[in-house]
């Protein structure tokens, strides 16, 4: 047997191990590193919808296990320009925290998103800004879903420093776009959840965010369209054991690439990737000495460019001005029945015609979404076979003849159902009666 294929087989039943829970590893170390909380503060949400945002994340950091050198938290507000609510290190407990947190007002202005998350970059996560290097950092943004300003580019250059973006959204906003936006696998990493039922995912969203800060994180940074950089913190040593790198294209399961690499290894660069890709990445070290547990992370390499042996671009007679591919710019929720609602959206002005529309919808809480297709020219469609008293998220989505697609999602809530009629209680006959007369 090859020595590949039998370390391939070993590798495959490493990580089959870690993920059905039958190898154990030490305990976890403590969590360590860098936390920003970056929540809307602009004029787009109620004081009302702030306060409940607020007494979330009150919520999310007062366990957590804050102090110097070790876990730090910070809060910065959305509105016209960021406003630093606290930096990082200002408080050593979780308690204190918290109490900053419900301490805070709300800033009003307009929602600039991506200038907050460029001062957040620049200001707060750059090590030339005092960040500590080599540690972990997360990013929780909680948003009403919309922004004034680009958010893709900030948050892709976080995302390019390795901090891992969570996002909690309030239940509108553009589906496609807070995807894009959150770290992968967005299912781990995006929540859509009613402002009324955040504390539904305090505790899931806690885990996840301790879990990306223990110091054995795998994380990706400097990606490319056809590249990434993988870093870890020290496992090994060279004399106590190896590292096995995997790299698969998660829409090519055959297609694996593997790489050893000595135990004092504490980074590595996958190039020559395909661009606009998600990968699925495998660190597993190997050791006679501690056991340890694979780790494993999902990449996605950024769109190609064009390159400079493209060429020109061919020269156009006459042309006119392309219009904008632009999504819905608003869903109306309508004639909400207990099994049905009518959803409606508006075109943009003056963007490009649609091909064709899907909407797509399924319950807040979970379950299984659908997918219902209409064609150009209508604006309106009628969900069907709906649960009775339940939050959907419904997502409409325009088709253009480049195959852009521009989305728009927005809550929508069923009717509560008919309470059921008692059935009636049967009399009982006496004798006497017609019905106990005997014929």
């Amino acid at each position: 047997m090859l020595p590949w294929t039998a370390l391939g087989l070993a590798l495959s039943l490493r990580l089959a191990l870690a993920r059905s829970g039958a190898e154990s590893g030490p305990p976890a170390s403590a969590p360590r590193g860098d936390l920003m909380f970056l929540l809307d503060s602009s004029a787009s949400v109620s004081h009302y919808e702030f306060s409940r945002v607020r007494e979330f994340v009150g919520q999310l950091v007062a366990p957590l296990p804050l102090g110097t050198g070790a876990l730090r938290a910070s809060l910065v507000h959305v509105g016209t320009r960021p406003y630093t609510e606290f930096p990082f290190g200002q408080h050593s407990s979780g308690e204190a925290a918290q109490d900053a947190v419900r301490a805070s007002v709300q800033r009003m202005g307009d929602t600039h998103t991506g200038l907050a998350l460029a001062y957040a970059k620049e200001q707060l996560f750059a090590e030339a800004a005092g960040a500590r290097p080599g540690v972990p950092k997360v990013l929780v943004w909680v948003t009403d879903g919309g922004s004034s300003d680009p958010v893709g580019p900030p948050m892709q250059e976080l995302k390019d420093l390795g901090v891992t973006v969570f996002i909690v959204s309030t239940g509108r906003g553009n589906f496609l776009e807070l995807s894009a936006a959150a770290s992968a696998p967005a299912e781990k990493h995006l929540h859509f959840v009613d402002v009324d039922d955040l504390h539904i995912i305090v505790q899931e969203l806690r885990g996840s965010i301790l879990d990306a800060m223990r110091p054995q994180q795998l994380r990706a940074t400097e990606i490319t369209s056809s590249g990434f950089r993988l870093a870890w913190p020290p496992l090994l040593t060279a004399d106590s054991g190896y590292y096995v790198l995997e790299l698969v294209p998660s829409a090519q399961p055959g297609a694996a690439r593997r790489q050893q690499l000595p135990g004092n290894a504490t980074d590595w660069t996958w190039a020559g990737l395909d661009p606009d890709t998600d990968y699925d990445v495998a660190l597993v070290p190997e050791s006679n000495v501690r056991l340890l547990r694979p780790q494993q992370l999902r990449v996605r390499t950024r769109p190609g460019e064009a390159g400079p042996g493209a060429g020109p671009a061919p020269t156009q007679l006459a042309a006119l001005p392309a219009l904008e591919e632009a999504g819905p710019e608003r869903i109306v929720i309508s004639h909400a029945r207990p099994r049905s609602l009518r959803v409606s959206w508006a075109p943009a002005l003056g963007a490009a015609a649609a091909l064709g529309y899907h909407v797509q919808f399924g319950p807040l809480g979970g379950g299984a979404a659908q997918r219902v297709e209409v064609p150009a020219g209508r604006n309106c469609t009628t969900l069907q076979g709906l649960a009775p008293g339940t939050a959907y998220l419904v997502t409409v989505t325009a088709a253009f003849r480049s195959g852009r697609e521009s989305a728009l999602s927005a809550k929508a809530c069923t009717a509560d159902g008919p309470r059921p009629r008692p059935r009636p209680v049967p009399r009982a006959s006496t004798p006497g009666t017609a019905s106990s007369r005997e014929p």
